[in-house]
């Protein structure tokens, strides 16, 4: 018997017929996790120790740039970026870091300084607010506004740092401001501009909607620049429109590992990795994933729900009985590709992960078996009805050392 496709075995309507056209070639991914993940009110900070481990891990990955800190909140905060910085150079890093940076020549300056010591291009992103409630609650005129961009830009072009200007509350700011405001940028010299959902106001369609229109402002000034999508999770779309934002174009797309940042956070990195390798726009390597996730957990005092995707304790263990009876049959054909997506939109193996059966109240017979099968343990008819009367009189998932331990009773380790 010939063995089915994958084409055959999963219909795939996020590609069908109709469906939007999501190819895209590589896109880029910039974190946030050490500078805008940090500005939440639950965090830790972590050592420098854990900010290089990260640094390190998210290199693994294949994670293309870095915003290593905002310098000019302190010397505390300039002495960790100034280390990052030489830990990528003397690491011959394959990732290149930006700094945070006020629309202020007080705030570019240490990283220009940063830059020059440690002998390596930083991106000063230049951030100013730009909707009309932030202009109208600060006492903003557009001419000011215009001012600090040429003043700023201008002066991070002129100490030799490559700048991507960023309007913050993008996503609730007039066309003709952001026209006005990212022109100006590109007349001073920004080579890269950001789009900045700040408070979680997009969705998918006002995404698309703005990178669009971002797109035609970028081409009428006749200048090879490029865009950046920095999304924050308020409404829960943090993921959804940064995959709207490449599928409309967006060159860059920003996050934290865990979704970490003010509020309830930035768009989840580690999320959006995997579904740009499930889309085919990234190929890197995951592996590494779990381990950046449970190491920014716990520099951080972050804890990752049981049920958080691909990263949670639950994201491919199961108790019920029919699940495990598909991946038991699965397994009987000898294929574990076919046992790592029957009851999986996403493959465990992805990020080095594996499916895991549990026993529970909601187990079947089979889940006795795959749990003893898994464990090198005979599969006994009495023992596997032992353990099934033992799943029903339950009222929760049954602890390992308490299965093991009737194992032990009768006999069979």
């Amino acid at each position: 018997m010939t063995t089915p496709t994958e084409s055959e075995l999963i219909h795939d309507w996020n590609v069908a017929d109709g469906a939007p056209e999501t190819g895209r070639p590589h896109v880029e991914l910039n974190d946030e996790t050490l500078r805008d993940g940090l500005q939440s009110p639950s965090v830790r900070t972590p050592s420098i120790e854990s900010k290089l481990e990260v640094l390190h891990l998210l290199s693994d990955i294949g994670i293309d740039a870095l915003d290593i800190g905002l310098p000019g909140a302190g010397p505390h905060v300039q002495r960790d970026v100034l280390r990052l910085a030489q830990e990528i150079v003397s690491a011959k890093l394959p990732i290149v870091p930006n700094c945070a940076a006020r629309t202020l020549e007080a705030d570019i300056r240490p990283i220009a300084e940063i830059s020059q010591r440690a002998g390596i291009a930083i991106e000063a992103a230049c951030f100013l607010g730009s909707s009309p409630i932030r202009q109208y609650a600060e006492g903003w005129t557009l001419d000011r506004l215009l001012e600090l961009v040429r003043s700023a830009v201008g002066f991070a072009v002129g100490e030799g740092l490559p700048v991507m200007f960023v309007t913050e509350d993008t996503t609730r700011a007039r066309p003709a401001d952001l026209r006005a405001l990212y022109t100006r940028a590109i007349e001073a010299g920004a080579r890269r501009i950001c789009i900045a959902d700040t408070v979680g106001h997009a969705t998918p369609a006002g995404t698309r909607a703005l990178v669009a229109y971002l797109r035609q402002v970028v081409d009428a000034t006749g200048v090879q620049v490029v865009i950046d999508w920095h999304g924050h999770n308020d409404r829960g779309l943090g993921v959804a429109n940064s995959i709207a934002a490449a599928e409309a174009g967006a060159d860059r797309i920003h996050g934290t590992v865990l979704g970490i940042g003010e509020r309830v956070g930035n768009c989840a990195l580690d999320q959006l990795l995997v579904n740009f390798e499930l889309l085919g726009w990234s190929r890197r390597n995951l592996a590494p994933l779990p381990r950046a996730c449970e190491l920014v957990s716990r520099a951080t005092g972050v804890p990752v729900p049981d049920q958080y995707p691909v990263i949670g304790r639950d994201a491919f263990r199961t108790q019920t009985g029919v699940h495990a009876a598909a991946i038991l049959k699965a397994r009987a054909k000898g294929d574990d590709w076919l046992a790592d997506r029957i009851y999986s939109g996403i493959p465990a193996s992805l990020v080095g992960r594996h499916q895991e059966v549990e026993l529970g109240p909601m187990s079947g017979q089979a889940n006795v078996v795959y749990w003893l099968q898994a464990r090198d343990i005979a599969a006994d008819p009495e023992l596997v009805q032992a353990l099934f009367e033992r799943c029903k009189a339950a009222s929760a998932t049954l602890e390992e050392a308490d299965i093991l331990a009737v194992c032990r009773e009768r006999g069979a380790v």
